[in-house]
């Protein structure tokens, strides 16, 4: 089952204390993504889809809803979000990927994200 893109989203922000910008935001749901669809044969964690940007993976619709933010830290505008349910494994998984991520700097998302083998660079023009 794929989550909304903003219970997602807003799962990420509260668990790095709403202090995480939409580049971090953008990086840390797409490996999430892209860690989930490597575990379930292909389905998506989040009902988004990415288009690789300059500085990497990039959620369309995501970045519409926190563009305004710019660099700051997102503020709550995930009025759709639902709570995952302590014993859904998606809420594990993020916390676990969500653990990893949020102490790195953006720049080093941004890092992660610009495999030279991974989906950005075979995508990117």
């Amino acid at each position: 089952m794929t989550a909304r893109l903003d219970s997602v989203s807003k799962f990420i922000c509260e668990r790095g204390e709403w202090k995480v910008s939409n580049l971090q935001l953008q990086k840390i749901l797409y490996i999430a993504q892209m860690l989930h669809m490597g575990k379930t044969g292909g389905q998506r964690l989040a009902d988004t889809g990415f288009e690789a940007w300059d500085y990497g993976p990039v959620s369309p619709n995501l970045y519409r809803k926190v563009r305004m933010f710019g660099a700051s830290p997102i503020e709550d505008v995930f009025y759709d979000a639902r709570e995952f349910p302590q014993a859904d494994s998606r809420r594990a998984e993020l916390i676990r990927v969500c653990d990893q991520l949020l102490p790195l700097p953006p720049g080093k998302l941004v890092e992660l994200t610009h495999s030279s083998i991974g989906a950005w660079a075979k995508n990117y023009v």
